[in-house]
């Protein structure tokens, strides 16, 4: 495959996954402190990932994007029904918590050639590089100290996340977004199009708006290609 001058990745399930004990920690922490219904583990877990379907299905279809806060305060109420008053619920502290939570079980790179093939890329193509990211539970905020945490940030010239943006994938209007800080790192260089490339795990949300724009694409990791497709 030849060499783009720029590259934009998808994050959740292109270069990183969540560390599976994250969501049991997660789950068994909100069964400890808010559930006045007396719901199991499990209940509570189910009840997470019902809200992230929900929230994933309304985005994608609006385009906007329900924050964070939104969803946990979705997940308390789902729980506790009548029996919690939300207006209790001290979010800041939470977050806190959460965050606090997540780095006791961080995400971990997606395969053991993630890294080796962003370095690869980096070095070899001269291009520039971002992240144009989806978020949920975990904000764009929290996400930066991740791809700090493992050196990740230092590939990337910009990163985008949906909570900041204000707006989810596949909105074209956050494709855009993501074109015109291409300009600006790239000193206002008119690049062709087809010289910028958009790599992810889902179809709707990473393949089909980047074609509608007019870019390349790249599906990797719900198919049969890996980030490895990039360099072969």
């Amino acid at each position: 495959m030849p060499y783009y001058q720029h590259y934009s990745f998808d994050l959740w399930l292109t270069l990183i996954k969540s560390n599976p004990e994250f969501k049991i920690q997660r789950a068994r922490f909100f069964q400890r402190n808010f559930n006045n219904t007396n719901r199991s583990v499990d209940d509570v877990a189910a009840t997470f990932r019902q809200v992230d379907l929900m929230c994933n299905a309304v985005n994608e279809k609006t385009g906007k994007n329900i924050d964070a806060d939104e969803m946990y305060l979705m997940v308390i109420s789902l729980i506790n029904g009548a029996r919690l008053n939300i207006d209790d619920i001290d979010y800041p502290a939470l977050h806190a918590q959460m965050e606090d939570l997540l780095f006791k079980y961080p995400p971990i790179a997606y395969s053991d050639v993630t890294i080796d093939t962003l370095q690869h890329l980096k070095l070899k193509s001269g291009a520039t590089f971002s992240l144009l990211s989806n978020t949920g539970y975990i904000t764009g905020k929290t996400l930066r100290k991740v791809l700090a945490l493992y050196g990740l940030d230092n590939y990337f010239d910009f990163q985008l996340y949906s909570d900041e943006a204000g707006m989810s994938k596949p909105n074209p209007e956050f494709f855009k977004t993501m074109l015109n800080n291409i300009d600006i790192c790239n000193g206002g260089k008119d690049l062709p199009l087809k010289s910028i490339i958009h790599i992810g795990d889902n179809p709707k949300n990473d393949v089909k708006p980047a074609d509608e724009m007019g870019i390349s694409s790249l599906l990797i990791n719900s198919n049969q290609n890996s980030i490895l497709s990039l360099i072969s």
